[in-house]
């Protein structure tokens, strides 16, 4: 049995993260600040029936005792999302890539040699795609008057012609477009030092868009599922940015909360990053569709609206963490929508 502390335990996939823990026999730590982002409702007192120590991970002697006897961390805590503007830039850095430096150092401290980071997609930026004059390219994020005037699609940056979103896989460039991405890309370097000085492993998972029971309700840092889901729960028809046309893959929340304990036993080391991903991929505009039509609520609206930091297509390759991790997600986007159209969202 595996003494593992959850970071962010009390949180949307931290939950769950928590169960499948114990239900594969682990013995589970939890701590959370329960920070205003992830909780308007008050905290609850235990995860499962896990004591929750509350604390921010910035905090050096909370961290140093919330590791006593732990052989793992799961590393969940962490603002999510797009968030509202650039005041939250540093709440940000100072949530995900300082909490992350002072749970290394501890770590260090305490001989804990072993990491799972929940990592994202979005380090990516744009994903992959190919030009058919050109082979595989790279295209420059979108220009504010590209997206404005209705051209979403990005185009080869040799020639300007349609490129075709293919499979991003982990060996790709990191190329964030966002806040919450640079910090991600921060995360995952930090993590990697620390491996390479400590000979400890870490496994970063690269979540997709994670959905599912307990996601937050309608903020600023909520997933685009949530976002939705809420809209229709008011009566209202769910606003769908740019064509509808984007492409994402959408994976359940017990999917990643199986990955978790699949990287936290699997035979590592060094630094190794993993898609956590269905592997069937849905565009925005489908996914709004059917959960529309699962919930009994009025049709999309396609707004044209658009966010600069968002990028167009990220499609997964999930071969590695199924190679590697023995890892393959079980939730396919209708079984799992069906669900999520009727489950308990947290405040």
């Amino acid at each position: 049995m595996t003494h593992v502390l959850v970071t962010g335990g009390a949180g949307f996939i931290g939950t769950h993260v928590t169960s499948a823990l114990l239900g594969s026999g682990h013995q589970v730590s939890v701590l959370d600040t329960g920070h205003p982002a992830a909780h308007r409702d008050p905290m609850p007192a235990d995860v499962h029936g896990v004591p929750v120590l509350r604390a921010d991970v910035r905090d050096r002697d909370a961290v140093d005792a919330a590791l006593l006897g732990v052989d793992a961390v799961l590393h969940q805590a962490a603002m999510v999302g797009m968030g509202v503007d650039l005041d939250d830039l540093p709440e940000y850095v100072g949530c995900n890539d300082l909490g992350t430096a002072v749970l290394l150092a501890g770590m260090a401290r305490a001989g804990v040699r072993r990491l799972v980071l929940a990592s994202s997609m979005v380090v990516y930026g744009e994903g992959a795609y190919a030009c058919p004059g050109h082979g595989p390219v790279r295209p420059p994020a979108r220009a504010v008057a590209d997206l404005a005037a209705g051209h979403f699609e990005p185009l080869c940056p040799r020639c300007e012609r349609p490129v075709i979103s293919t499979e991003v896989d982990e060996d790709a460039p990191l190329d964030p477009r966002s806040v919450y991405a640079v910090t991600k890309v921060t995360q995952e370097q930090l993590c990697s030092v620390w491996a390479r000085q400590t000979g400890g492993s870490v496994a970063a998972l690269r979540y997709h868009n994670v959905y599912g029971p307990g996601m937050p309700k309608d903020t600023p840092y909520s997933g685009v599922a949530a976002i939705f889901r809420s809209a229709l729960e008011g009566g209202r028809a769910p606003r769908v940015f740019e064509d509808g046309g984007q492409r994402r893959d959408f994976v359940h929340v017990s999917d990643v909360a199986r990955a978790n304990v699949a990287a936290l036993e699997a035979a590592a080391s060094g630094f190794r990053a993993y898609n956590i991903a269905s592997g069937r991929p849905a565009t925005v505009g489908e996914l709004a569709t059917e959960l529309a039509s699962v919930s009994g609520g009025p049709a999309p609206v396609v707004t044209g609206e658009f966010r600069l930091g968002d990028v167009r297509h990220v499609v997964a390759s999930p071969a590695r963490a199924t190679a590697e991790l023995g890892f393959t997600a079980a939730i396919d986007l209708t079984a799992g929508v069906t669900e999520f159209a009727s489950a308990t969202l947290r405040g």
